[in-house]
């Protein structure tokens, strides 16, 4: 019975042993577990805000290029007659700066300079000016002019109005529901009436043009574009 006895506590020692055993872990064990419990959770948490920092820039850029895409959703022309090139110059520098369509407005039948002899009262420009029924037919059109919401309108200055065969392009194309601006180049004079007696053949909103010399930058023209009020940006 005693022996019995012995076995017995025994027994009951070997399995309190091994609970305890199990149920105690060295503290430098449970202590490097709850660093790397912190540790997983800080590069969980760090990975977080690196995703949505990542993703906040990508919006970021796309919203800008969203932006710099949509500046100019005005479709624009740009429409010119030009005899020596001063015109077609200016006309460029608008087209470029807008990145709009360009139109020459071509003479079917080019001016010689002897047509453009200002001094010679039988010169064809002298004769189409003095005479405010003449329109000199153009070669081209303007294809699909409907799509344009704005349209600048060039011209060199003739005895102070714009050439007939600009009353020939203004009067051939509807501009209703348009913005029409328009801009000459002289060597002295100032855009005067011609501007509003072009308005008088067309339909459209015009806005008060621009005269312009022969020396002027593109800069200059950019400047002038963005002081106009228009929902367009020239760079």
């Amino acid at each position: 019975m005693k022996k019995i006895t012995v076995i017995l506590f025994s027994f009951l020692m070997i399995i309190f042993l091994a609970a305890c055993s199990e149920n105690t872990e060295p503290k430098e064990t449970r202590t490097a577990n709850i660093e790397t419990i912190v540790e997983n959770s800080s590069e969980e948490n760090t990975s977080q805000r690196n995703t949505t920092d990542i993703s906040t820039a990508v919006e970021s850029n796309t919203q800008e290029q969203q932006s710099d895409v949509n500046i100019n959703e005005s479709k624009i022309l740009v429409a010119y007659f030009s005899a020596t090139g001063t015109t077609k110059t200016l006309a460029e520098y608008i087209a470029n700066g807008l990145n709009a369509d360009i139109y020459e407005i071509v003479p079917k039948e080019p001016y010689t300079d002897a047509d453009l002899n200002y001094s010679d009262d039988k010169s064809r420009s002298t004769i189409e000016m003095n005479d405010s029924a003449a329109r000199p037919e153009i070669s081209g059109s303007v294809e699909n002019m409907g799509q344009y919401d704005i349209v600048f309108v060039g011209y060199p200055i003739w005895w102070g109005e714009a050439p007939r065969i600009v009353n020939t392009f203004v009067e051939s194309y509807d501009f209703s529901g348009k913005t029409i601006i328009p801009f000459c180049t002289s060597g002295s004079s100032g855009i005067g009436s011609s501007a509003s007696n072009l308005q008088k053949f067309s339909d459209g909103e015009w806005i008060s043009g621009q005269r312009f010399g022969g020396g002027i930058s593109r800069n200059e023209i950019i400047e002038w574009i963005n002081s106009l009020g228009l929902d367009v940006t020239a760079k």
